[in-house]
Parts: structure tokens; sequence; C-alpha cells
């Protein structure tokens, strides 16, 4: 077992989602070949610290800084949206890089962060996620079709219809009439390990409340039932406008909070900025 004794961390948390964060950006504080194991203890909520995942705060050569996110399983995630704006209050809030705009380094590309002060406190942050893909071997997606929009999949017992979508890491988009009467636990779990997708992906059970306000649940990819999704929420809003259901400007309710998204056009894709709030719940040690 992996000994994390005097591990300095603070607990954030968007919208619900929660993350310890570990500051590396002046040296490694976990050995590389530990991090795995070292991410599954302190994720665990009866042993350890509790998370949907952990953040490291990292030097860049390309970027005004680095960020990297391991799931609860002790995978390694592309890119979290919540987690993204927990990292950027804590950077400034410790005066690791006490910059109002910066940008990140991240396994799914660098990113913006705009962030609002109020009496020098972060209050708010814009981030520009990026890009999307709906070709399905950039998902990854085994189908014979180029992308998968709306089109019917077999899960257990059902069909649902699912768009596939990518915003640097791979999401399952499925409205639905009603998302209180999905059985999130039984569903889950089976599409994000369906075989038709051979790197697992995030599922998300998304309800039309308007062109601009929908309502959605998450289970994610490597940790299961989470409040919050940013990234999964990004994924909505763009793949709600590509369909048809939702305008570039969307509110997007998910249990632990509000996110709110502009879609826009980038040469042939679609991309989106998302703004929503962070919070420190405590710093502590291990």
């Amino acid at each position: 077992m992996v000994d994390l004794k005097g591990l300095k961390f603070s607990k954030m948390h968007g919208i619900g989602n929660d993350f310890p964060i570990i500051n590396e950006f002046d040296g490694e504080v976990i050995p590389e070949a530990d991090k795995p194991e070292a991410c599954r203890m302190l994720c665990h909520r009866n042993f350890g610290v509790g998370g949907d995942g952990v953040l490291f705060v990292e030097p860049s050569e390309v970027a005004d800084i680095g960020y990297r996110m391991f799931n609860p399983d002790g995978s390694e995630a592309e890119m979290c949206g919540n987690g993204i704006r927990c990292f950027g209050d804590f950077v400034y809030r410790k005066g690791i890089l006490k910059q109002e705009k910066m940008t990140v380094e991240t396994r799914a590309g660098i990113k913006t962060i705009e962030i609002t002060l109020e009496n020098d406190e972060p209050v708010l942050f814009k981030v520009d996620m990026g890009t999307s893909t709906f070709k399905t071997p950039e998902i990854p997606m085994t189908s014979d079709k180029d992308e998968f929009l709306d089109d019917e999949l077999e899960v257990i017992d059902t069909t649902f219809n699912v768009t596939a979508i990518s915003v640097g890491n791979p999401h399952a988009i499925i409205f639905v009439d009603d998302v209180d009467e999905i059985d999130i636990d039984k569903y889950g779990p089976a599409i994000e390990a369906h075989e038709v997708f051979p790197e697992k992906i995030n599922v998300h059970f998304v309800e039309v409340i308007s062109k601009n306000e929908g309502k959605m649940i998450t289970w994610e990819r490597g940790a299961g039932v989470t409040l919050a999704c940013g990234t999964g929420a990004t994924s909505t809003a763009i793949s709600g406008f590509k369909l048809g259901l939702f305008d570039e400007k969307v509110l997007l309710h998910l249990p632990g909070g509000d996110l709110r998204f502009e879609v826009y056009k980038k040469e042939d894709a679609l991309g989106a900025f998302m703004e929503g709030p962070a919070q420190l719940v405590f710093d502590g040690e291990y």
C-alpha cells in the first residue's frame, strides 16, 4: 500500500463533483508509479478523503500551467469540466498562478479559463472547452456509420437513441422524456462498457425543458453516478444544438447545480464555452 502520510491536499467541488487537489507545480509529490493506487485510496469515501477523481497541478512547457486527473478506479482521464474550474480556483486562490485568464495543458488539449473575481475572491469560471467531434472512429466507437446521431443502441432489455460525441473524452448522450424515470444504476454501467465503445464511455440521460434549458443525470466512466460532469454537460449542449433541440445558449440543471453554455462554430466543428462556480471545501493533510 502506498504511504500517503503527511500528504497535503485541498478538497474542492464544482456543483457537487468533488476532488482532492495536489500541488506538484514545484515537483512531484506522489511518484508516477504510485499515482493510480494513491488516487484509488484518496477517492475512497469510507477509508480515504472521498472524491470523484484526483487533480494534480503541474508545470507546463506549452501553457501557463499543467493539469492531470485520475478517476477513482486509478485510470487517468483526459479532462473534467467541473474539475478544471476547481483547478482554476485552486491555482488562483493558492497564489500558484495569480492570473484572471490562464491557459491550461490537459490530455484533451490546451484549455483557457477566465476567472470572475469579487473582492479578489474567484466566484465564476468561464472555460473554452474547445471543439468536439462526432466522427465514430474519433470517439472511439465501433460502427459502420460515420457519425452516430440519435441512432438506436440495444442495451440489456431496451433500445436507446444515442448520440456519440467526444470533447477530448467520449460521451454518450441520450435524450429522454423524463430523466427521473431512468434506472441509471442499471443502464449506466451497461452503456459505459458496451461492446461498441472499446475505451468505454461516459453516459448522460437528458430531458429537454425548452430550447434554452435542460436537465441531465450522469454515469461517469470509471466513477459511476456523479452529481455533475462538466465535459458531459458540454457534450449535451453541443449535441442538443446539433440535433436542433437546444439553441446556442442553454442552461443545464445537474443534480449538484447549474451550468451555462454557449455553443459556437469553429471551421467545421462545434465547440462551447462553459460557465459555472467552484468551491474550496477544506485544506487537509492525509
